[in-house]
Parts: structure tokens; C-alpha cells; sequence
């Protein structure tokens, strides 16, 4: 099997809020949109579907269901620091400060005005162990 694209589809209520979110703090562009609906798309990361809780286009099972429990991740090479700064500063809900794990991981958490969590990672180098 081969794969042409990737794609996360996430059920929100308010699509037009997430879809604004993620193209002006983000960097996503609209590839399409519609009433309940919006395809958002970034060169260097996993393309987006918004899709509005209780649309009809999903099975009745999951048209009340939202994206709980998801956190979408994406990893940068650098400026980890600069970025929470930015986005702080933009008035976006910052939801997990900024910190570094012991094995090398930097990462923080903001929150879309749908619920998604969003994690922002850069890899540094790991503490040295103490022992």
C-alpha cells in the first residue's frame, strides 16, 4: 500500500473558529471550505479536516462525537521557545508551558477555541543522568 496524502479529521463545534485558529497562528491555508466543513492544508505537515459535530456526512455513531483525548503534535527543528512566545503573545490559550522532559524532549500545549490540543516538540539533547 501506498500513500498519496495524510490527512487528520477532526470533529469540532465550531468549525469556523478552529479553521481561523489554525490558518492565522498556524500557518494553514483553506484548500476548501463549505457550511460545516473546511480542508486546511500546510506544505510541511499533516493536512486538516474540520468537520462540524452532528454533520451528516459521518455515520450516525460518530456525529456527535468530538476530537477528546487527540492531541495533534507537530515536531520543529528549532525555535521551540520563539514559537510559544508568539503564540502567547497572540492571545492564544496557552495550556501546557513550555518544558523539557529528562530524555530530551522540549514541548508545550496550546488549546483551539474547538478543544483540540495542539503540542509543539523540539528534540534536545537529553539530561545526563544523575546516579
Amino acid at each position: 500500500m501506498q500513500f498519496t496524502a495524510s490527512t487528520v479529521s477532526l470533529t469540532v463545534d465550531d468549525v469556523t473558529a478552529s479553521q481561523e485558529f489554525f490558518t492565522a497562528h498556524l500557518g494553514y491555508a483553506v484548500r476548501q471550505a463549505a457550511d460545516g466543513f473546511a480542508s486546511l492544508t500546510r506544505d510541511d505537515a499533516v493536512d486538516i479536516v474540520l468537520l462540524t459535530r452532528g454533520i451528516e456526512v459521518l455515520p450516525p455513531e460518530q456525529r456527535d462525537q468530538r476530537a477528546s483525548g487527540l492531541i495533534l503534535a507537530f515536531t520543529v527543528a528549532s525555535g521551540l521557545q520563539k514559537q510559544e512566545k508568539r503564540l502567547r503573545e497572540a492571545g492564544v490559550r496557552i495550556t501546557m508551558p513550555l518544558r523539557q522532559e529528562p530524555w530530551g524532549e522540549r514541548l508545550f500545549q496550546v488549546t483551539d477555541p474547538s478543544g483540540v490540543i495542539i503540542q509543539f516538540v523540539e528534540w534536545a539533547a537529553p539530561a545526563p543522568e544523575h546516579g
